[in-house]
């Protein structure tokens, strides 16, 4: 494996799409992606796979006065995680917690309306889900949208990424029915150093991918 694998988050989906090939053209399969960075990426994997795509919006719930470090996550759908030994042992009361959920389910909800307008909320019943981030380091987020999908009743669910560190692999493998990875370099550091190109995805180019009509339907392209 070269140095740096992905040039882009485009070209980094497109490999994603290559171990997914054998889902295409099922009708069950729905592509989700965690933006803004897995956007892009999921959008490439849904063309390969002819499948919807949709987004699967997650705010990490950072502790007052140190909002660098997660205790939960919370994500589209009403999915609150927390993680009760860290609240527990920084003993931060209820009340605390609550007000920083309600701030970030407010941003959560704002960018939901950015992204996805007045379209429905997909069914997810009986469908095989295809998470897609543009990688993962610790994996919070990615796990508060495990656990939404399945609380929403997904009867598949697999986590696809193009690169990330095999013992968060390890961690997430018995949350999910199944891992796809391009790349498990070691030393991991961060999802960015594995790609040449990593600037920000605008909102922008959130609404374009989501407002295709190709990938909204599950479609090909023209």
């Amino acid at each position: 494996m070269s140095e740096v694998p992905f040039a882009n988050r485009k070209v980094a989906g497109q490999a994603l799409a290559e171990r997914l090939r054998a889902r295409a053209g099922k009708n069950n399969v729905l592509v989700l992606a965690l933006p803004r960075g897995g956007v892009p990426v999921a959008a490439e994997v849904a063309r390969a796979l002819s499948a919807p795509l949709d987004v699967m919006v997650v705010r990490k719930l950072g502790m007052p006065g140190h909002e660098e470090f997660a205790m939960g996550a919370i994500a589209s759908g009403g999915v609150t995680v927390l993680d009760p030994s860290l609240l527990q042992r920084l003993r931060l009361n209820e009340n605390t917690v609550q007000a920083v959920v309600d701030k970030e389910t407010r941003e959560l909800a704002r960018r939901e309306r950015a992204y996805r307008g007045d379209r429905p909320y997909p069914d997810f019943q009986g469908k095989e889900v295809i998470l897609v981030d543009d990688g993962i380091a610790t994996g919070s987020s990615m796990r508060a949208a495990i656990q939404a999908v399945r609380q929403l009743g997904a009867e598949h669910c697999i986590l696809a990424v193009p690169v990330a560190p095999s013992e968060t692999l390890e961690e997430l493998a018995s949350e999910v029915d199944e891992i796809v990875c391009v790349a498990t370099p070691e030393p991991f550091r961060a999802v960015g150093q594995w790609y040449v190109e990593f600037g920000q995805t605008s909102d922008d180019e959130v609404s374009a991918c989501l407002s295709d009509p190709a990938l909204r339907s599950g479609g090909t392209s023209a």
